[in-house]
């Protein structure tokens, strides 16, 4: 079992950066993938970003690319989300999770999430 616990949003203005961090508890963080998503009021969870158990690869969606960058220090425990540029739409409560594969897009995919992190961007 992994429990995550997500931090690090904010009210931020357009053009900002935020860093969200995610810990794991629990054991063989390293053996799980971890991906990032988010959800704005009124729409569903949309996958952001995902990165292999020892983090030689991520992937990100195209709305971020360029923007955001995920990445996982597993003697702490812990996967990042460094985001740049922020713009109003990205908006969203972030939630992250865990994934016994290699690496997904796929929230179905997911079988431990946190609670989430509210970001908010203003204009």
């Amino acid at each position: 079992q992994v429990q995550l616990a997500e931090s690090g949003g904010g009210l931020v203005q357009a053009g900002g950066s935020l860093r969200l961090s995610c810990v794991a508890s629990g054991r063989s963080f390293s053996t799980y993938a971890m991906g990032w998503f988010r959800q704005a009021p009124g729409k569903e969870r949309e996958f952001i970003a995902t990165i292999t158990p020892l983090g030689s690869t991520a992937d990100y969606s195209d709305s971020v690319k360029g923007r955001f960058t995920i990445s996982r220090d597993n003697a702490k425990n812990t996967v990042y989300l460094k985001m740049n540029s922020l713009k109003p739409e990205d908006t969203a409560t972030y939630f992250c999770a865990g994934s016994v594969r290699l690496i997904s897009r796929t929230m179905g995919e997911y079988e431990y999430w946190g609670q989430g992190t509210q970001v908010t961007v203003s204009s």
